[in-house]
C-alpha cells in the first residue's frame, strides 16, 4: 500500500468503518448484498475513497477505507448509507416492507483508525525527539527559552 499523494500532501489514513441494517435484519443477501456493494465502490470512487477492503455481511457492513485528507468520516459514511439505503429501497420492493419508515441501516456506525504504526511507536518517536519536556507535549528549544535570562533592565529616569 503506500503512501497517497495530493497537490500539498501526502498521506495514509486509514478507517476500519462498520454499520448495521435497523434491527440487525438479514437482508444484505443475494441481489441486495451485491448492489450495495456496487453502490459503495461507485460512491467511495467518488470521494476519492480506495477500498482496501470489505465484507457485506447478511445484517451489516465491514470496511477498510483509505481517504484523502479532506474528506471528513461522518460526511463519508452519511453519504455512504444514505444513498445506498434510498436506492435499494428503491429497487427492491420487498425492502420497502421490511424497512416501512424508509431507513434501511440503524443509527451509528463504528469506526476506528489504523496503521501500520501503533500509537506506543508514534509517542516513542515523540518522545526520543529533541526537546525539552512540558508533561505529554514539549517545545524544541525550550530549554533556551525557559531559562532564566538576564532580565533586561529598565532605563531610569535621571536623577535631579
Amino acid at each position: 500500500m503506500g503512501y497517497r499523494r495530493g497537490a500539498h500532501t501526502v498521506f495514509e489514513i486509514h478507517l476500519h468503518v462498520v454499520w448495521a441494517t435497523k434491527y440487525r435484519k438479514s437482508v444484505l443477501r443475494g441481489d441486495v448484498g451485491l448492489r450495495v456493494r456496487e453502490l459503495i465502490r461507485q460512491l467511495c470512487r467518488a470521494e476519492d475513497t480506495d477500498i482496501l477492503k470489505g465484507h457485506i455481511a447478511k445484517d451489516h457492513v465491514h470496511l477498510l477505507l483509505s481517504i484523502p485528507p479532506q474528506v471528513t468520516i461522518s460526511r463519508l459514511v452519511g453519504r455512504l448509507k444514505g444513498r445506498t439505503s434510498f436506492a435499494v429501497l428503491n429497487e427492491f420492493a420487498h425492502l420497502r416492507k421490511t424497512f416501512w419508515g424508509r431507513h434501511v441501516w440503524a443509527r451509528g456506525y463504528f469506526c476506528c483508525s489504523s496503521g501500520n504504526v501503533t500509537d506506543e511507536v508514534i509517542k516513542q518517536y515523540i518522545e526520543n525527539q529533541d526537546h525539552e519536556e512540558d508533561g505529554d507535549f514539549r517545545v524544541e528549544g525550550e530549554e533556551d527559552a525557559a531559562a532564566p535570562a538576564a532580565s533586561p533592565k529598565r532605563p531610569t529616569k535621571p536623577s535631579t
